[in-house]
C-alpha cells in the first residue's frame, strides 16, 4: 500500500542533500543511556569473556567506543560464532537478547564454540532510538568496501580475519518502521513509499545465496517455546518477500550490504521480533532473542 504519512523534511521529488541531514539531525534528541543500559551490563561479565574496545564512533555529539565480548582463551580448534545486536540501534530486544545470552546460555556452549558477541553496534542510534546514525544513513544497508557508516565499516575490520561458521544478527520490526523510518527513507531520497503490513510475530531471514532452510527451521521452533510466530499476510509474504517457510524469507544480504552477510559463514540468519504485539513484553522478546540463538547454536553442533 502507498504511504499514507507525509514527512516535514525535504521537499517531494528532491533528494535530501546536508541542509536536509541537518534539520533531521537537530530533531534527534537523547532519549535513554548507552553507558547505564549497555555498558554497565558489559562491564558485569567481564569474569567471563574477554572484554575488547574495538573501535570507537566520532561524531559532533560525542563519541561512543564500541565493545565486544570474546570468548576466554580462544581454541583455535572450536569453530567461531559471531552474535550482533543494536545495528538498527532502536531495536532494542537485539541489544539485550545478545547481552541476556552472554550473561546466561553463553555458558552451556563455551565448550563447543568460540564466541564473538557485539551487543550493540549503533549505540548514537540506540541513545536517540534510531535506525540511521546521525549522518542520516544506515548502517544495515552499509556493509560494503569504503563504507560510509563508521558502524558499519568498525565492525567489518574487527571480523575481517576471523573465520566464522555461524553469524546470527538480532534485529526486530516495528510499527515506527512504517509511521517514522521508511517515511524518513522515501523523503531522504526521494522516491516513492510503500508501507507493509508489519507481521505479529517473529520470523527471520536467511541469505538468499545460501538460505539454510534447516537453521531457519531450527530458529523457528525453538523460539516458538516463547512467543508466537509471524503468518504470513493475504499474499503470501513478510514484509513483501516471498515466504519461504513457516516464519521465513530471504534476502541477497550482501548485495543489500546487511550486517548478516559481513562474514562467509556457513550459516547465516537475522532474527526480527515484533515488539509492539500486544501478545508481548519487552522481557518475552528478550527471550525470544535468546530461543533463537540457541536453536541455532543446537543445530550447528548437531550438523
Amino acid at each position: 500500500m502507498t504511504n499514507t504519512h507525509s514527512y516535514p523534511i525535504g521537499q517531494a521529488g528532491q533528494k535530501w542533500q546536508d541542509a536536509e541531514k541537518a534539520q533531521w539531525l537537530a530533531v534527534q534528541n537523547v532519549k535513554r543511556s548507552y553507558a547505564d543500559d549497555v555498558l554497565s551490563q558489559v562491564d558485569v561479565l567481564a569474569n567471563h569473556f574477554d572484554i575488547e574496545q574495538y573501535a570507537s564512533l566520532n561524531y559532533a555529539s560525542g563519541t561512543f567506543p564500541l565493545f565486544t565480548l570474546k570468548s576466554l582463551n580462544w581454541d583455535k580448534s572450536k569453530p567461531n560464532v559471531l552474535i550482533t545486536g543494536g545495528v538498527h540501534g532502536y531495536e532494542t530486544s537485539g541489544v539485550f537478547g545478545a547481552l541476556r545470552f552472554a550473561a546466561t546460555a553463553a555458558q552451556d556452549y563455551q565448550d563447543k564454540f568460540n564466541f564473538l558477541i557485539v551487543p550493540c553496534v549503533s549505540p548514537w542510534a540506540y541513545e536517540t532510538i534510531n535506525r540511521w546514525n546521525p549522518e542520516a544513513i544506515d548502517p544495515n544497508r552499509s556493509f560494503y568496501a569504503n563504507s560510509p557508516a563508521q558502524e558499519s565499516a568498525a565492525l567489518m575490520q574487527l571480523v575481517a580475519d576471523v573465520e566464522f561458521l555461524m553469524h546470527i544478527d538480532l534485529h526486530e520490526t516495528t510499527d515506527t518502521d512504517n509511521s517514522e523510518f521508511r517515511p524518513a527513507l522515501g523523503a531522504r531520497d526521494a522516491v516513492e513509499h510503500k508501507e507493509w503490513a508489519i507481521p505479529d510475530g517473529f520470523y527471520t531471514v536467511g541469505d538468499t545465496l545460501k538460505p539454510s532452510p534447516e537453521l531457519q527451521k531450527a530458529i523457528i521452533e525453538s523460539v516458538e517455546k516463547v512467543t508466537h510466530i509471524a503468518p504470513a499476510d493475504e499474499s503470501g509474504r513478510l514484509i513483501g518477500e516471498v515466504l519461504q517457510q513457516k516464519g521465513v524469507i530471504n534476502y541477497a544480504t550482501k548485495e543489500l550490504g546487511l550486517c548478516a552477510g559481513v562474514t562467509d559463514a556457513k550459516f547465516v540468519s537475522t532474527t526480527e521480533v515484533y515488539p509492539d504485539s500486544p501478545k508481548v513484553s519487552a522481557e518475552n522478546c528478550i527471550q525470544a532473542q535468546v530461543a533463537a540463538i540457541t536453536g541455532a547454536l543446537n543445530f550447528v553442533y548437531k550438523n
